[in-house]
């Protein structure tokens, strides 16, 4: 199994002894619970620096990025179950702090403001999230110095506003984008998919059936593919959309019916009291 630190301390140690032999360094940040959608990620990295990369995985549940009455306390932690995933898949290093590390003396008077972009949808929805999430990524980036940091798809928004801090604030760090991972029917992998029960998971099929007609309307332009996605979303009684559109990926801003060219389709749903989210990526006309 790869090494467990919990000390800032003993990561940098760790990263500058195979920075001394000439190893590249990957970081790929989680909050655990991980699934097949996590272990892409070091496939990715290694694919992209090197099979001689230094892999350092990330375990951390951040609070700052959750608001009042969200799941951080029933959020899932396994660590065990985390490391034995990650057991013989190249993983070197698991960086499993407390939070008192990552936070010392609890409160944080300094942090990221994640700017106009992180108001809109998630961040409508949660309030203060991206804030909490582009804190914790800077501060994991300073901390590890990575060559290379996984950041997944799924997440769409979250990955422009990581990628858009990296650029705005010099961080030497090349974020690394990783696709989707799908069950074999199509559902996005997501350490929440276990709060579903067996009839809820079906309905949540709606979110990615729902990606995908809007993806097969694309030629007809914005409008016909927001119908087509609309229509499966809404015909799932259980499934409580949350935001369903199409955006550009160069500014996460809504594309106006004239548009032509690359989007991302994105939905947030409930399925009961589990809130999920999609998207996909692809052309209009």
């Amino acid at each position: 199994m790869p090494e467990v630190v919990r000390r800032i301390a003993e990561v940098r140690a760790a990263v500058a002894a195979a920075r001394g032999v000439g190893r590249p360094i990957a970081l790929t940040p989680t909050m655990g619970a991980l699934h097949a959608g996590h272990l892409a990620h070091l496939d990715a990295a290694r694919a992209a620096v090197g099979a001689q990369a230094f892999t350092v995985v990330s375990i951390f549940v951040n609070p700052l990025q959750f608001g009042e009455g969200e799941d951080l306390d029933r959020y899932p932690r396994t660590l065990e179950a985390d490391l034995a995933a990650l057991d013989g898949v190249g993983a070197d290093l698991v960086f499993a702090p407390e939070v008192g590390e990552m936070y010392p003396g609890g409160a944080v008077e300094v942090s990221i403001a994640a700017g106009p972009v992180a108001s809109t949808f998630e961040g409508a929805a949660r309030p203060g999230h991206f804030d909490g999430a582009l804190t914790v990524v800077a501060k994991l980036l300073h901390i590890v110095g990575p060559d290379v940091a996984t950041f997944g798809r799924k997440d769409a928004q979250q990955l422009f506003l990581v990628e858009r801090m990296v650029r705005d604030l010099d961080i030497p760090a090349t974020i690394l984008e990783v696709d989707i991972v799908r069950e074999a029917d199509g559902l996005a992998m997501s350490s929440r998919n276990r709060y579903l029960s067996p009839e809820q998971r079906r309905a949540a099929l709606a979110l990615s059936a729902g990606m995908w007609a809007a993806e097969a309307a694309s030629g007809q332009g914005r409008d016909a593919a927001l119908l087509a996605a609309a229509g499966v979303t809404d015909a799932e009684p259980a499934v409580d959309v949350d935001y369903l559109d199409l955006v550009d990926p160069a500014t996460f801003r809504p594309v106006g019916p004239e548009h032509r060219g690359p989007v991302i389709a994105i939905v947030a749903a409930r399925v009961g009291t589990t809130r999920l989210i999609d998207n996909a990526r692809f052309a209009l006309g």
